[in-house]
């Protein structure tokens, strides 16, 4: 079954789901976005998304409209993803393990890391894995220029095609940077996350594994990176504790797409 592109009204209400769901807000390292009083620059924007999500999921809330399987309380799902690879190292020692565990996840590629590691991408999509688009290296997208952010996608999405033979349909911009404009200017459904794991920060599994397990809940978008051993430690050890917990791990588009 052939699956058609979000609407933007479907993209605003999944940005308004990120900056709703467990009180995560969109942000980089240098501050972060919401719509709370004294914030008037995002305000009008917050509003919008909060009013387009409501329309587009119904009166029954955003995580059921999101995900049908929560109204299941016997079925618990999570999207386990990771931004900056693939890494020579530490992507091969993740896709050992969850291959051993049969759990797929997605993965955001950044087109710079990508030469070398052809076939790790190769294997990722042989696995089952949902490859994703992370620009073509870490930079604010918003900073950068349109012309600029433009190529620099398009330029990862090429890469990708030529491995896979298809071009990726998500995109996780570096840092959650986005904005209105560039939406419109390229035809890819961005995806950002509500449990965001700060592995990148605590470079400590244990410490990491227990950041996660506070927030989550059924329909999360974990936000990870494999370019860390304590990350893939982390991440392992939270499908096993998981698992265990009764939560199935899917990749995005099975989260967010009927």
């Amino acid at each position: 079954m052939k699956k058609s592109r979000w609407s933007i009204k479907s993209r605003a209400a999944l940005l308004a789901v990120v900056l709703v769901l467990d009180g995560a807000m969109l942000g980089t390292t240098a501050g972060i976005w919401n719509c709370g009083e004294g914030n008037k620059r995002w305000e009008r924007s917050c509003r919008a998304v909060h009013e387009a999500a409501g329309k587009a999921f119904g009166s029954n809330g955003i995580r059921d409209g999101l995900l049908k399987t929560d109204r299941n309380k016997e079925q618990k799902v999570v999207a386990l993803t990771f931004d900056d690879g693939p890494h020579a190292v530490y992507t091969k020692e993740l896709l050992d393990g969850l291959k051993k565990r049969g759990v797929k996840a997605t993965f955001f590629l950044m087109g710079q890391s990508i030469e070398g590691n052809e076939e790790l991408v190769s294997r990722m999509q042989q696995e089952g894995h949902l490859i994703g688009n992370h620009s073509y290296r870490h930079i604010q997208l918003t900073k950068a220029g349109e012309d600029a952010v433009c190529n620099a996608v398009e330029e990862t999405e090429s890469i990708i095609e030529k491995i896979t033979g298809a071009r990726p349909q998500y995109l996780r911009p570096p840092y959650g940077d986005w904005n209105e404009n560039l939406e419109c200017r390229l035809e890819l459904t961005t995806v950002f996350w509500s449990v965001d794991s700060l592995d990148w920060k605590l470079q400590d599994a244990g410490k990491i594994v227990e950041n996660v397990e506070k927030k989550v809940r059924s329909g999360d978008i974990i936000l990870m990176h494999d370019i860390f051993s304590p990350s893939v430690e982390a991440a392992l050890r939270l499908v096993d504790q998981l698992s265990k917990e009764g939560y199935q791990f899917v990749t995005v588009e099975e989260l967010l797409v009927d």
